[in-house]
């Protein structure tokens, strides 16, 4: 696989002073006048879904909306209920969704949804998630990423991996190891991520590439294990865990986590959210949250930037769905 699409590494973007207009100025003339609906593009106790009710809990927290923010889960077809639900409400100004980067992968393999994001309206992006190989900490022959392709290997194409859904990040990056290392697994599709998670533990699968948010509970009380992090540099939260290119293997893959309204969002209902969400960027909650759940949080990004990295990063996700193969993502 080239190095070009191993390391699907976001796009710089510059911070909201590149807007070119006042957000506090215009957000104050428009504020919601009925519940907001939240609307989350995964199950219920994955990343996505905690992200979603910790914003929502801060938003209430700090009085930043005279009404309240509603999380709403949509996980259907690797996100593709929430993409179509989101569509379809073009020009509401209380609708939002939380996205991953099946908001790029579900419309480019699933051609038929209708989708098209780039019509989106572009709020804010609060973090970029990333992802680290687990395994059952009971699983002793396997201490490193040597033992652990030497363990899959022997299986055959029987080794389990569990994901969050076909065609989402975690089947892009199990095809990425699948082509780096010359296995093949069983891949096993969620609707969560807190499911995959809880299957781990439970050692109805083999291993998993989630996301540090999904896994924490578990590796802190012992019941997990991880291998390796997808990441630039090791992560504040996983000092002893390396990176995969420390080990000489250039696999780097990071989720987004955005807010996002539907297409004809008005510019003052688009100017309210990001003011609110900037505020929640920069609390001190939001921030501490990143660190201890390894988060990269260092960069905030907003309005047309957002819209400039989407565009980006659809470019880059067709490319690699195209060098893998649609079907080794999705397992049609």
């Amino acid at each position: 696989m080239s190095k070009l699409l191993k390391s699907i590494v976001p796009l710089a973007v510059a911070a909201t002073a590149t807007l070119t207009f006042s957000i506090n100025a215009i957000a104050a003339d428009w504020k919601p006048k009925k519940p907001v609906e939240f609307i989350i593009m995964a199950g219920t106790g994955g990343g996505a879904d905690q992200i979603a009710r910790l914003l929502q809990g801060l938003i209430e927290k700090k009085n930043l909306s005279p009404r309240p923010f509603i999380p709403i889960n949509k996980p259907g077809g690797s996100g593709a209920e929430a993409l179509r639900y989101l569509q379809d409400k073009e020009g509401d100004d209380h609708t939002l969704l939380v996205t991953l980067n099946s908001f790029y992968t579900t419309p480019i393999i699933q051609e038929d949804l209708g989708v098209d994001v780039s019509r989106f309206t572009p709020i804010g992006r609060m973090a970029l998630d990333t992802f680290l190989l687990w395994v059952h900490n009971d699983q002793a022959e396997i201490s490193d990423l040597d033992s652990y392709v030497k363990a899959v290997k022997s299986t055959g194409n029987s080794w389990k991996v569990g994901g969050t859904g076909s065609g989402q990040e975690d089947s892009i990056l199990t095809a990425m190891m699948e082509a780096e290392f010359g296995y093949e697994v069983t891949y096993i599709p969620f609707p969560g991520g807190g499911t995959v998670a809880k299957n781990l533990v439970g050692k109805h699968i083999d291993s998993t590439v989630n996301n540090p948010a999904e896994q924490n509970e578990f590796f802190r009380a012992g019941n997990t294990k991880p291998l390796v992090q997808f990441t630039g540099e090791r992560m504040e939260a996983y000092p002893d865990v390396p990176t995969a290119k420390e080990l000489g293997v250039d696999i780097e893959y990071y989720m987004q986590r955005s807010i996002n309204g539907p297409p004809g969002m008005s510019a003052d209902a688009q100017a309210f959210y990001i003011d609110l969400f900037s505020q929640l960027y920069q609390s001190e909650e939001w921030q501490t949250f990143c660190v201890e759940d390894g988060l990269d949080c260092n960069e905030w990004s907003a309005g047309d930037d957002l819209a400039a990295f989407h565009a980006e990063q659809l470019k880059r996700h067709t490319a690699l769905i195209e060098e893998v193969g649609a079907e080794a993502i999705t397992g049609e």
